[in-house]
This record gives C-alpha cells, structure tokens and sequence, in this order.
C-alpha cells in the first residue's frame, strides 16, 4: 500500500495524468503538422525547379539548426508584440495573446516537419524507378502516379523512420511548459513544491514518458509489420 500511496502524490497525481493527456494532444497536433510539411518539403526536395529545391533546402537547413526552444520564444513572444504592432497600424489598441497550445503545435510541427522532409525525400528515393515509368507507360497523370505509386510505397518505407520522429517529438512537448501549457513536465513542476516530493513526482513523470513512448513503439511495430505484408524483406 505504501507503495502505491506513492503514486498517488497526496493528492495530486491525477494532474500528471491530465499533463501526461495533454503532452499526447499537443504531440499527435504537431505530428499532423510535421507529416503535411514533411511530404511538401520533400516534393520541393526532389523538384526539377531549382526555386522549389533552395526552399526546400533552406528549410531543412535553417530550421534544423534553431533549438526547437528558441523557436517557440520567438514564436510566442515575438508573434504577440508583431501582431499587435500591425495593428496598431491600423489604429486598434487591443491586447493579443497567441494561444499557447497553437504556438505549442505551429513551432513542433514546423521544427520536426524539417525532419520528416528528409525522412519522406529517403523513402520517395527508394521507390524502384522501374514502377514510376511502368505507371507512366500505361497513362497515369503526375497527381495518379503520385497517389497511386509513390506516396503509398513511400508511407511503409518511412515508417521506422516516422515512429523515431514521434518519439522524440512526443518527448519534446515537455518545452511548450515555457509558454505556459500545463503538460506533464509543467504539472509535474507545479506539484513538486506542495507535495514536498520533487523525486517521486518527476520519477512518475519520467515513467508516465516512458509509458508513452513504450506503447507508441509497439503501436509502430505492429503498423510496420501490417505495412511489410506482400513486401520481401531484403
């Protein structure tokens, strides 16, 4: 019993749960974000324009280079003082405040959708370009061949590399606490002082983490394996 009363944190240890909740939306959110920017930055990765392929570029680069940290201060500080500059412009004197669950979403989403860019662009490569001119000769438009051959086959030959993302991004929610998201590092630090038990309360953190993470790599397993049916393994 003394064991579990532990857990229970006097009290408080359904906030870690609650954290733990929103840690998950704030990841899931930003992953949506990272997979729609990492299949367009890989499309203009491998784009025949040379314009497309400097953004792409630059945006891999850039953004891989600036702490994810960095990024959402100047997100969430800066983008409230840009706004209400622009509209002071336009005479309004009103108070702006970024919602720090979007700020949370938009930064994680961009930083980590620079990694899945390369991620996609490795697995758009590894399509046997024998499918794509078979595809071609038989009539298939651009946006067929796309849909029908390539992005299928490019989503299983990510997938390792996509559950690695996830993992670290879930990991990384943990920085939103600087904006004020009460996610689980944020209530794990609330709780530390009126429990009087910093250890046990970031211990249980650190294992309601690995919980997560624990049961997202078997959730990849599975969706890796379901994806390899009919594929000779190498």
């Amino acid at each position: 019993m003394s064991f579990l009363s532990a857990f229970d944190l006097k009290g408080y240890g359904h906030l870690l749960l609650e954290g733990a909740l929103i840690s998950l939306l704030v990841g899931l959110s930003a992953l949506v974000v990272a997979l729609a920017l990492g299949i367009l930055g890989a499309l203009a990765r491998l784009s025949s324009s040379r314009a497309l392929n400097a953004v792409g570029l630059a945006y891999t680069i850039v953004v891989r280079g600036i702490p994810e940290l960095v990024l959402m201060l100047l997100v969430y500080y800066g983008g409230t003082v840009l706004l209400q500059y622009l509209l002071s412009l336009g005479g309004a004197d009103a108070r702006i405040d970024i919602n720090a669950f979007m700020a949370g979403t938009l930064v994680l989403g961009f930083v980590y959708g620079a990694y899945a860019t390369e991620i996609f662009r490795g697995a758009f490569l590894a399509i046997p370009k024998g499918q794509i001119e078979a595809a071609q000769a038989y009539g298939l438009s651009p946006a067929q061949v796309f849909f029908r051959i390539k992005l299928p086959q490019a989503w299983r030959l990510a997938i390792p590399g996509l559950g690695n993302l996830w993992l670290t991004l879930l990991k990384a929610t943990s920085i939103t606490s600087v904006i004020g998201m009460t996610e689980l590092a944020r209530q794990a630090d609330l709780i530390k002082a009126p429990t009087k038990l910093p250890f046990t309360v970031f211990f249980v953190a650190s294992l309601l983490y690995l919980a997560m993470t624990a049961v997202s790599d078997l959730l990849r397993q599975k969706i890796e394996a379901r994806t390899a049916l009919g594929f000779r393994r190498g």
